[in-house]
């Protein structure tokens, strides 16, 4: 069934009208005011990481509940994505225990020209921090459980390489650490000489860094001519 030109054209005409229409309320409505918005703003903690170290991680966002117009809201929520973090400087982290949220207000306003912050949330207010420490450990291959076959022994030096590892974290954490860890070489009834990567059994914590996670372990293997005299 075709449609008549006359028919056609009303049909445009209506459509043309529903666009402009609707053109003509969003701009109505974007140009009033006392629109609200929830946004999620980047924060960055400022502080002295040389020497002190959170206990607990920092939050990375904060969410900022503004109000403001229609055309403000709508910009700032397509650009945030790239909006420059807010800095709070924590100056005394020893005895920093919470994030001041009408500190933190004011600084986000800073941000936000031409609307109005009412306030701000975060996954946690609560901060804490400790004094950075590192210590090392010693690490030692435990070269009375190697496995070796019948008629061979360890004919040389048993190397490992690093022989010591460096932790960095929160001071009392550290104190948990042992000050020598054992490797374990896992392979039985060796006969070749042994060159093996294996793991460092050091204990893994989120806030402490290991400087090396595996250690190189090597040493020379040869057959006896004869056995061993028994005593």
């Amino acid at each position: 069934m075709k449609t008549s030109p006359s028919r056609s054209g009303k049909l445009k005409t209506v459509v043309v009208c529903l666009l402009a229409a609707t053109f003509f309320w969003l701009m109505n409505a974007l140009n009033k005011d006392n629109y609200s918005l929830r946004l999620s703003y980047p924060i960055q903690f400022v502080y002295n990481d040389s020497a002190f170290i959170p206990v607990q991680p920092l939050p990375s966002t904060v969410s900022v509940n503004v109000s403001g117009d229609g055309w403000n809201l709508l910009r700032k929520s397509w650009f945030n994505f790239n909006a420059r973090p807010v800095e709070y400087r924590v100056n005394n982290p020893l005895t920093a225990n919470f994030i001041n949220p009408t500190s933190l207000t004011d600084q986000i306003t800073e941000n936000f020209p031409n609307m109005r912050v009412n306030y701000v949330v975060a996954d946690t207010f609560e901060i804490g921090f400790e004094r950075k420490a590192s210590r090392t450990i010693a690490v030692r291959v435990d070269s009375a459980a190697i496995s070796l076959n019948d008629g061979y022994v360890i004919s040389s030096f048993i190397n490992s390489t690093p022989s010591q590892i460096t932790v960095t974290g929160p001071a009392s954490i550290l104190e948990e650490y042992p000050d020598t860890v054992v490797l374990q070489v896992p392979a039985r009834r060796i006969q070749n000489n042994y060159d093996e990567t294996l793991p460092i059994p050091v204990p893994a914590h989120p806030l402490v860094q290991v400087s090396v996670q595996t250690a190189l372990v090597s040493f020379e293997v040869a057959q006896l001519l004869r056995p061993l005299p028994t005593q």
